[in-house]
């Protein structure tokens, strides 16, 4: 399950900590974007794990239904298109986020993944008992459901930081030029700026 630790200090605590929202006119508006630019890494991590867990779920479901059916062609050589719609990559279709940046911990999750049912490899599959099967399907979705929880709420968060931006837009406090003065300022100047050559 993923737990939230008050007074943490992985990114998710601070992320979800009840005042990480608080006080935002009292900062300035690149400590504001640098909070929501916090949680959309923080998004994009669990989008990430949900998915790595959905193709679990999409594996074990697969295998009992082969069994059911008694279809002789076993899950390992259909994995590639019951993978075909987790592919680990952009954000899917449908889920409502554009996600600009890729996976901080891809490798920690992966490893969380396979650590919540010992000795079910993905290639194992085929080799677990029935009981052992759906131990394995229950945990996946249960890991699942808290994954999709959290991230919901960080993207809850991730609406009140964007809707604090775009307030400071509507007031006038906050300006597009300002914006891109303090992209320049941060920019590397081994980049070549738009307009010049490379």
């Amino acid at each position: 399950m993923i737990e939230v630790r008050p007074g943490g200090r992985r990114r998710i605590d601070r992320v979800l900590a009840p005042d990480y929202t608080d006080g935002l006119d009292q900062l300035g508006l690149a400590d504001v974007r640098a909070r929501r630019d916090e949680a959309a890494q923080e998004e994009t991590d669990l989008s990430y794990l949900r998915r790595l867990l959905h193709a679990r779920i999409d594996i074990v479901r697969a295998e009992q239904r082969r069994r059911a059916s008694g279809d002789p062609v076993s899950v390992v050589e259909q994995l590639a298109e019951i993978l075909a719609d987790n592919a680990v990559g952009t954000a899917p279709a449908g889920s409502g986020r554009h996600q600009t940046v890729e996976p901080s911990r891809a490798e920690a999750h992966r490893r969380h993944v396979e650590a919540l049912v010992s000795d079910a490899d993905l290639s194992d599959v085929p080799t677990l008992a029935d009981e052992r099967l759906e131990l394995a399907l229950t945990t996946y979705i249960a890991e699942e459901n808290s994954v999709s929880r959290r991230r919901r709420e960080v993207q809850q968060v991730m609406d009140r930081l964007n809707e604090h931006i775009a307030d400071r837009y509507r007031a006038g406090s906050a300006s597009v030029d300002d914006l891109l003065a303090a992209q320049l300022a941060t920019a590397d100047p081994a980049e070549p700026r738009a307009g010049e050559d490379g």
